[in-house]
């Protein structure tokens, strides 16, 4: 339950501290006085965006803070979960600054603003007046027939379940996508894999082919020039080694004469052996070339598929198209594995579907059982509240497909008047029947304790009299298994709190401010004749007061 909340510079609050107790706690004030933007703070701190515009000294920060009382609502696993400091007496905190950025703590935890509201819906319920218009959303509705059946934990099975099922299924449908467009390439890859596995290349064979056409094209002229060589060299009567054999005996002649001679003699001897091993090496060069008009043509059409291959893939040589053969190699094992990893999936999503299948099967048991108890406990409430002969049925259909809260789609179906056909909310019900309506509704709340706190900001709308007082005991009822909070105009239900606060406004200095403060018996008969009479608080409003008070 709400113990204490604190508020700093937020709209028209300077400075404000006010304690809460448990049981029926009523706040009343004038028009304009400024209830609703204390139910403003407590929104902040349970998880409500703001900016710069709630500074009440635009020079200052905001700051909120509300403290709860949570032993006995199984919140440790929340705290666990998250990682934040487990405390029976838990301080939720909101910070604004001068730029409207705001900061949010549990607990003195620095914590997001999801994770904030995540906790502030698990310990209070704020019902303002445009929140009966969430009566006609099909998934309010839906929560609360799961609130009164407290089947949380199967509902957290569902949900995750569902979560993995749907993950599954996208995997599921990314890859039978990638199938089709794999298969639809599948065939020309195929074409284009078998081209290049034909070939079969080999790394430097572009090079090789380019050399040894260039030797074929030009034999015969290599071969021409290079018996030219072998000729002058060795083969004519007078070629150069026998020349060069002559001068060298004629230097050997005279080497034992004069060292310098020998010397060239030795010089020339290793010259001519030389010569005559390239001699040699040219003569067997010109012997292996010959002109091969065939193996030309051979090379040609090799160059050519490897000139066409390497333009049709865009490859600047054989090394790039041997790459690009191991990538088509690789797209046509990928089907297989895709088709495997497919049927495995198919598998895997199959079963998850039966077991969210199994789960919801129980999920809608346990809806279609709290169903008519729902429908009689709000019968009842509503004759108690000045509607006797009020129809209220909950629509059941079955869907096929599955949502992530089940396979269940309900409507609220109404008719305030005997013999009527219960039809939508939105389209047969007042506000005054609605507000009555919502107020059953949310009585269930409290007869399954789901809820520490619930806030009613004017509930009474357009109910008065002796209605009035049936909603007061409706309330006073919820306040004995949670803590109630309402802000209401009407003296037959502020006279039912065992708490009451009033709000007031007041000018000070160039600002105007709220204050709220606890009033106690005297007090609150004075204020009570003065919400039955206006500002003339006449002998019969006191009496009247003291009655209501009673």
């Amino acid at each position: 339950m709400l113990s204490h909340l604190s508020i700093q510079n937020f709209v028209l609050i300077r400075k404000l501290e006010i304690d809460f107790h448990n049981g029926l706690s009523v706040i009343t004030g004038e028009t304009g006085t400024g209830k609703s933007i204390i139910l403003g703070a407590l929104a902040l701190i349970l998880g409500k965006r703001a900016d710069s515009q709630v500074l009440f000294e635009k020079n200052k920060k905001c700051i909120i803070e509300g403290s709860f009382l949570i032993k006995n609502y199984g919140l440790k696993d929340f705290f666990e979960k998250n990682d934040i400091d487990y405390d029976e007496i838990t301080i939720l905190r909101r910070e604004i600054n001068l730029q409207g950025r705001a900061r949010a703590f549990i607990n003195d935890t620095p914590v997001n603003l999801l994770l904030l509201k995540e906790l502030g819906d698990k310990l209070v319920n704020i019902h303002s007046q445009n929140i009966i218009t969430t009566i006609n959303d099909s998934d309010f509705q839906l929560a609360i027939i799961d609130g009164y059946a407290q089947h949380s934990d199967l509902l957290k099975l569902f949900k995750h379940n569902f979560k993995e099922f749907i993950q599954k299924k996208k995997s599921l449908n990314e890859l039978k996508e990638k199938q089709n467009k794999a298969k639809a390439e599948q065939d020309y890859n195929t074409y284009l894999l078998n081209e290049l596995e034909s070939a079969a290349f080999s790394p430097d064979e572009q090079k090789e082919i380019e050399t040894e056409l260039e030797i074929l094209n030009n034999s015969e002229e290599i071969k021409e020039n290079l018996f030219k060589f072998t000729d002058a060299f060795k083969l004519n009567e007078n070629n150069i080694i026998t020349q060069l054999t002559e001068i060298e005996l004629l230097l050997k002649k005279f080497s034992n004469v004069h060292p310098e001679i020998k010397k060239l003699a030795e010089r020339m001897s290793s010259t001519l052996i030389e010569l005559g091993d390239i001699s040699d090496e040219v003569e067997k060069i010109e012997e292996s070339i010959s002109f091969e008009p065939e193996r030309i043509n051979n090379l040609s059409d090799r160059l050519d598929l490897i000139y066409k291959l390497l333009q049709k893939h865009k490859a600047l040589n054989i090394k790039e198209l041997l790459i690009i053969k191991e990538s088509l190699s690789k797209k046509f094992f990928e089907i297989i594995s895709l088709d495997e990893k497919i049927t495995e999936i198919n598998s895997e999503v199959e079963g998850k579907e039966k077991e969210l299948r199994e789960i919801s099967a129980k999920i809608s048991k346990n809806r279609l059982k709290a169903i008519p108890e729902i429908e009689k406990i709000v019968i009842q409430s509503l004759k108690e509240l000045g509607i006797p002969e009020a129809q209220f049925l909950i629509e059941h259909k079955h869907k096929e497909q599955f949502t992530a809260d089940g396979s269940d789609k309900v409507g609220f179906l109404f008719n305030a008047n005997k013999g009527g056909i219960p039809g939508e909310l939105s389209s047969i019900a007042s506000g005054g029947e609605l507000s009555r309506l919502m107020l059953s509704i949310k009585s269930l709340i409290s007869k399954r304790n789901l809820l520490p706190t619930i806030i009613f900001d004017e509930i009474d709308s357009g109910v008065s009299g002796k209605i009035a007082g049936k909603v007061g005991i409706i309330l006073t009822k919820m306040s004995k298994n949670m803590q109630v909070i309402v802000i209401t105009h009407l003296p037959q239900i502020a006279g039912k709190g065992l708490t009451h606060y009033v709000v007031t406004k007041e000018i000070e200095g160039d600002f105007t401010k709220t204050n709220i403060q606890k009033i106690e018996k005297n007090e609150r008969i004075a204020e009570i004749a003065k919400m039955l009479s206006g500002t003339d608080k006449s002998k019969s409003a006191l009496e009247t007061a003291k009655e209501l008070l009673n």
